[in-house]
């Protein structure tokens, strides 16, 4: 049986299991100099959807982040 048009499953690319890359400081704002995401969704990345992950990856990586040399 298939899901009704609508409702099509999409599949989401595949990713690291997190975007950290052990350069970690929120010195000077709430978003990490390594990976770009807020205090928060650091906070909360073990319980974020798959869906939810994505959209941080998307817009990271929009932004030029993980960086490893900062």
């Amino acid at each position: 049986m298939s899901a009704p048009p609508n409702e099509a499953a999409v599949s989401l690319p595949i990713r690291p299991d997190t975007p950290c890359v052990a350069v970690c400081s929120t010195t000077f704002d709430d978003v990490c100099r390594g990976c770009g995401r807020t205090v928060v969704e650091v906070a909360h990345w073990v319980s974020m959807s798959a869906e939810a992950k994505e959209l941080v990856w998307q817009r990271i990586l929009a932004q030029g982040y993980p960086r490893r040399n900062t």
